[in-house]
């Protein structure tokens, strides 16, 4: 199958794909309903969001997965979001694509973690109305999307957020985890201090980050062991984000001893996800997924 040339083409192959699978997804939710902290704003790029896809007959495990599109910490890469959503929900999984804030309007780490870290907990801490399973939650992410799950993999505690009103927050026994049970990483960025993505790295910490900052958010510095199952894939073709990312990340899980699954495929091209192809990245994922016991 060629790939379509547009991302609208895109989009009509997903829908006719998907129209027996997936119901049509729902409007986006605020992420913080009175005002996401350190706000710089109240325009749309100040509001992150989450929008709900739901599969139209949900599976029997109840699966979710939190989708998280690239965009260099910079945009969020629309072909990133729905259609892949849509695409989980053909397999039967219910999936929440996350519009984070971005390094474009202002916002530097830890911020998107914050969003990231919120989501997980809303999502988690709703399964009864989603008709999910909370021990069910996975999350995937794409590019700079992709760096953003490896933050909320290795350190989750950076996007906590102090109780507001001036009430201490509630003690860790009651928090609700926002821990993912599975992690996708496609072609991700990893690192910030070797072949770092110039854009994502200026975006995310700004152009004269400390040595600190610098190795905190280079998360193959920062595996350690008892991390969720993983599966990463990127491609040698990959021109935007050197596969050596991927590779330095595999290599630290493998060295903690970390469940994964890493693929290095020869062909593709940064960004698209190779919908609307064959590529067996697709086949792969799914016999993964099915090991995981998230589809059956």
């Amino acid at each position: 199958m060629k790939p379509p040339r547009t991302l609208s083409a895109l989009l009509l192959l997903l829908a006719s794909m998907s129209a027996l699978h997936a119901a049509e997804p729902t409007a986006p939710i605020p992420l913080w309903p009175q005002g996401a902290p350190g706000a710089l704003g109240t325009s749309p790029k100040d509001i992150p969001t989450l929008t709900p896809c739901l599969p139209a007959k949900p599976n029997s495990t109840g699966a979710a997965m939190l989708l998280i599109p690239g965009g260099s910490y910079s945009g969020i890469y629309e072909g990133q979001a729905e259609p892949f959503a849509l695409w989980l929900n053909a397999q039967g999984i219910t999936v929440f694509v996350l519009r984070y804030r971005l390094g474009s309007a202002g916002y530097r780490y830890p911020v998107q973690l914050q969003d990231a870290v919120e989501a997980m907990r809303q999502i988690r801490g709703n399964a009864a109305k989603w008709k999910i399973n909370p021990q069910r939650l996975g999350v995937m992410g794409f590019s700079a999307g992709g760096h953003l799950v490896s933050t909320l993999l290795n350190h989750p505690e950076d996007g906590e957020v102090p109780g507001s009103a001036g009430l201490p927050p509630a003690p860790a026994a009651q928090r609700v985890s926002p821990r993912p049970d599975i992690a996708i990483l496609c072609y991700p960025v990893i690192s910030m201090a070797t072949q770092p993505h110039a854009a994502s790295r200026k975006n995310l910490i700004g152009d004269s980050p400390t040595p600190e900052l610098i190795r905190k958010t280079s998360s193959e510095l920062q595996v350690k062991p008892g991390l969720p199952p993983c599966f990463l894939w990127h491609t040698n073709e990959d021109k935007m984000v050197p596969p050596a990312h991927s590779l330095l990340f595999a290599t630290a899980l493998h060295q903690h001893g970390v469940p994964h699954e890493f693929h290095l495929y020869q062909h593709g091209d940064h960004g698209t996800g190779l919908m609307g192809t064959d590529h067996p990245w697709f086949q792969d994922l799914l016999f993964w997924l099915k090991a995981q016991k998230f589809i059956e």
